[in-house]
């Protein structure tokens, strides 16, 4: 099999070509298990909410990147939802969390940004946390996420783990009343990833949603029947309004022919630094920054 490079820039040789990466399943586990967990681990997964810690290979400044979350997280998601050696795919990779938790996993991964400094920061990452008993590859790819299709041969991902851009949300100055009377560089800042016009973060509710069911359309059929999807989106205040993006995403998904199968709450309370308040004594507005959602899809088994 053609070694391919840890990071495929735009007009590189691999760049929107299939790529020659493994997707089996390497470990002894039974062909009817979803994944390589014991019967302890299982139920303790089936908690509805969950809740993580971060570790010092985290990444928590918002200068490298506005939009992180901790390596437990995903390591949790794709312990449940793959085997060892099984194809874990992320359009929208940012910072590289889903690449470095899949090494420490060996399970093989490919994530896709628009930004190079992004992918550059994946690559460092990964240089860090590399590891003579890790033989699974990731891979960091310089592409929008509508091209995603031309990499892959259907029926190849076992699973698509992802925190895309949440519509406009970081696409504003930061007032946030917590950050008014403390020494924090976020106050006043727009934080959004980019200005590109194919850059999700710059749409709004109606338009994002939309570009999202495109964008998870194509997708679709590169996931193994019953292979799952799963989604980390907050709610966000715009206006005096709760816009509600895991709602929208869940009936676009749905459209789009991926059936949902769970929702589960990420519980933030205990990464959440300080909180200001909202509200009182006339509005009663929960703190969106203390939980978000972990939408859990899956391609149909009967779906051609």
């Amino acid at each position: 099999m053609q070694r391919v490079p840890t990071i495929i820039l735009e007009g590189d040789e691999f760049h929107r070509r299939i790529l020659p990466i493994p997707n089996q399943r390497t470990c002894q586990c039974p062909p009817t298990h979803i994944n390589c967990m014991t019967a302890k681990d299982w139920l303790k997964s089936q908690l509805g909410v969950w809740q993580f810690f971060y570790e010092g290979r985290d990444i928590r400044d918002k200068t490298l990147h506005p939009a992180t979350f901790p390596i437990a997280l995903s390591k949790k998601v794709i312990e449940l939802f793959t085997h060892e050696g099984e194809l874990v795919l992320d359009p929208f990779v940012g910072s590289g969390t889903t690449l470095v938790a899949a090494s420490d996993l060996n399970r093989n991964a490919v994530g896709f940004d628009l930004q190079k400094h992004y992918l550059e920061l994946c690559v460092r990452r990964l240089s860090q946390n590399s590891s003579v008993f890790n033989y699974a590859r990731q891979i960091a790819i310089q592409d929008d996420a509508r091209y995603i299709s031309e990499y892959f041969e259907n029926n190849s991902v076992s699973l698509i783990w992802t925190s895309p851009p949440y519509a406009n949300l970081l696409n504003r100055k930061r007032k946030n009343k917590s950050r008014r009377n403390r020494n924090n560089d976020q106050l006043g800042k727009v934080e959004q990833y980019s200005q590109d016009d194919r850059d999700l973060g710059t749409l709004e509710l109606n338009s994002y949603t939309e570009a999202m069911g495109v964008i998870f359309q194509k997708l679709l059929p590169l996931l193994k029947p019953k292979g799952h999807c799963v989604i980390n989106v907050p709610d966000m205040w715009w206006e005096n309004e709760r816009i509600t993006i895991h709602i929208s995403l869940v009936e676009e998904l749905r459209k789009r022919g991926y059936e949902l199968r769970n929702i589960i709450i990420w519980d933030r309370t205990n990464v959440v630094n300080q909180i200001g308040i909202f509200g009182w004594p006339s509005n009663y507005i929960t703190m969106g920054v203390t939980f978000e959602y972990l939408l859990d899809f899956w391609r149909p088994p009967n779906d051609d």
